[in-house]
């Protein structure tokens, strides 16, 4: 089976990465070790028991994933000073995440992350069509995406990482997609401060796939306010306009002199304003080869925590939580517009419609594969 990595080489030259100190977390009783627990999380839709998967370092990163929809509904690290915050927006009970008006909040998309426009595509000749859960378009996986079903899980346990691999068979014909397509998603928490996800797919049929990760971080805590301080580094000369339903027009333009040029680090609110409705676009990253790239990276000031996005898919969604509106009150506060921001490692929006971005095609013969890293220390 030939495997299919969907990785973009371009001329251009990568950002170097910085080299952020590890943060040191205060002392706490008892010898840290790396170590993944579970526990029932609640009653998913259907009766079926969702658990919740604790992941624990040698360093006190603590995260919690659910297999109900491969969400991460907690991430904790520390600070300059040792200090741990909860740096994810979400809820506490599986029931929260249940309800319609959850903006994905952590969630693992599929079978299409992003937009689709009209929900229709046509594919070896033959049209599909798909939900339009997002005005007149196709979103995230349509009504029933990947981020609202059960997933079998069994913990992991490797030299220097803990996780959870998810498994899931979409079904030929699930929210419209073609091909019986056979998934597998690795959330694995390293030594290093990583939170590593690996995705596989397979089909039986010629079919589309974009998954992706969708946490919303605030880096100062996600009881903090908003992220408009945060400043925000893309590896990115390009992306790509939308129109007013926040689909790609086709173009792919340059970020010279605009507000969308994020090539130097700068502050998320310093230019939001000259953005119509605030960022919510697809960045071309510049890939100068294969593998893991640096995409973006994120320094919070008062606290000293730094993000760094690394992957091998050509693209990346910023966005900088317009939507929340005050009507998401998740782990004891009310997320307000801007309470946090996503960077969603991905194919672009619409691809099944434009022939001039990267493909997203797998057929029989091929797997889909691609690696995404979250990687977090201080400065």
């Amino acid at each position: 089976m030939k495997t299919i990595h969907f990785i973009v080489m371009t001329a251009a030259v990568a950002a170097v990465a910085l080299a952020p100190q590890g943060c040191t977390a205060k002392e706490h009783d008892g010898e840290k070790q790396m170590n993944v627990t579970s526990k029932p999380f609640g009653t998913a839709p259907g009766g079926k028991q969702a658990d919740i998967y604790t992941l624990t370092n040698d360093k006190g990163v603590e995260v919690k994933i659910t297999n109900y929809g491969g969400i991460v509904t907690s991430l904790k690290v520390p600070d300059r000073n040792g200090d741990f915050s909860d740096v994810v927006l979400g809820y506490d009970t599986l029931d929260e995440y249940v309800k319609d008006n959850s903006p994905y909040f952590g969630a693992l998309v599929g079978r299409y992350g992003n937009r689709i426009a009209g929900g229709t595509f046509t594919l070896e000749g033959k049209q599909y069509t798909l939900a339009r859960n997002n005005g007149p378009n196709h979103l995230h996986g349509g009504n029933k995406g990947f981020d609202k079903v059960l997933w079998d899980a069994q913990p992991v346990r490797r030299p220097g990482t803990v996780g959870v691999k998810l498994t899931y068979l979409s079904r030929d014909g699930e929210e419209g997609y073609p091909g019986n397509l056979s998934c597998e998603v690795v959330y694995e928490l390293t030594g290093e401060n990583e939170l590593k996800i690996n995705y596989r797919a397979a089909t039986d049929k010629t079919t589309v796939v974009n998954l992706t990760h969708h946490s919303y971080f605030n880096l100062a805590g996600h009881d903090s306010g908003d992220i408009l301080s945060h400043e925000l580094m893309i590896n990115a000369g390009h992306y790509t306009p939308v129109d007013e339903t926040l689909i790609p027009t086709g173009q792919i333009k340059t970020v010279d002199a605009t507000p969308m040029d994020f090539r130097k680090p700068v502050a998320i609110g310093s230019r939001i304003d000259q953005v119509t409705g605030g960022y919510d676009h697809n960045y071309e990253l510049d890939k100068a080869g294969g593998g893991l790239t640096l995409a973006a990276r994120v320094r919070e000031k008062s606290s000293g925590r730094v993000m760094e996005v690394w992957t091998t898919e050509p693209g990346i969604q910023f966005y900088s939580g317009n939507f929340l509106d005050g009507t998401q009150k998740g782990k004891g506060v009310v997320y307000e517009k801007y309470a946090g921001f996503c960077l969603e490692t991905q194919h672009f929006p619409d691809s099944p419609n434009r022939p001039q971005f990267p493909s997203v095609v797998l057929k029989p013969s091929q797997e889909y594969s691609q690696t995404t890293v979250y990687k977090f220390a201080c400065m």
